[in-house]
């Protein structure tokens, strides 16, 4: 895969864009304090993506599905221009491999489950965090429950972002996805099976962040099961840290109610300096390739 580099203007995060003649790839790579004490990789699934989230600047666009091969080359990649691919596994405090910069891993979940069994073999210290919005497949689910009793480094996060799912489906529209209470069931049973909390990932935008909004999440979520990760939503041409860093606030106080019955929260931190569109589903790069890969499409349908 051919690839190019942007790097933020503080230096602790970096966006990888992957592509071939017929994809586009991106994965952002995250630096706290040094590498040796935290990085995270997150990298992708596929090349567009199906479900359509109203944040995305994907959109509906879908591509194809990214082969393991693929997956793995992001990270291996990622961590050579680093040159840390030697030393990374043994030396590295904590290591995160999130599967959640584009795509949706339960729709590529063979090629995703493979990735996973090869990065553990490669890098046995490193967490394998699979991000998912939570399709509607029992089949599918029953197999990641099955990888994550086998590998204990796998984590599991829903994508939720609303609290009821009339909303929910509004910004998210895609239509094979669980409800929000059989998120809550799944997200029990992997609890049960694992030993292992799921989180759920809220991205507040300054519209579902009420007391309302709390006791919904509350009544549905036991903090016994359910841990919470909050962050901001960001256009398609907004940058994290400025959203960040306006909405950093709304997103506290949102946190602190959460903190007071007892749930173990955390707030997404991108290293306090994305400047570059790393953050989800901010992919400019992905954007232009997708309209030219549109437009030859075309050229192509017409003389053929």
């Amino acid at each position: 895969m051919n690839y190019k580099v942007f790097s933020s203007s503080e230096g602790n995060v970096w966006k990888y864009v992957f592509t071939k003649e017929d994809m586009v790839a991106e994965a952002v790579l995250y630096r706290y304090s040094d590498f040796y004490e935290r990085t995270v990789i997150c990298c992708s699934v596929m090349s567009g993506c199906p479900v359509g989230c109203k944040f995305c600047g994907t959109g509906a666009k879908f591509v194809r599905n990214l082969i393991s091969e693929e997956i793995v080359k992001q990270i291996e990649l990622v961590l050579t221009d680093k040159n840390l691919i030697s030393d990374i596994n043994s030396k590295c405090k904590k290591l995160q491999f999130m599967f959640m910069s584009m795509g949706e891993p339960m729709l590529n979940w063979g090629q995703v489950e493979f990735a996973i069994r090869t990065l553990h073999k490669r890098f046995p210290n490193a967490q394998l965090l699979i991000s998912t919005v939570g399709c509607d497949d029992d089949v599918v689910f029953s197999k990641i429950i099955q990888l994550s009793k086998e590998i204990d480094k796998v984590g599991l996060q829903f994508s939720i972002h609303k609290s009821n799912d009339k909303e929910r489906d509004q910004l998210i529209p895609f239509q094979k996805k669980m409800s929000l209470e059989k998120i809550r069931d799944a997200g029990i049973v992997w609890w049960k099976e694992t030993g292992r909390k799921p989180y759920l990932n809220y991205c507040i935008d300054g519209t579902n962040n009420s007391s309302k909004d709390f006791r919904r999440l509350a009544h549905l979520f036991s903090p016994v099961v359910f841990c919470f990760t909050f962050s901001v939503v960001c256009s398609s041409d907004e940058t994290m840290k400025d959203s960040a860093f306006r909405n950093l606030g709304i997103i506290q106080k949102f946190q602190e109610r959460f903190l007071e019955k007892g749930y173990n929260t955390r707030i997404f931190d991108p290293a306090g300096q994305d400047d570059i569109g790393g953050g989800c589903g901010q992919l400019w790069y992905v954007q232009n390739w997708l309209k030219e890969h549109r437009k030859n499409e075309r050229s192509r349908d017409r003389y053929e």
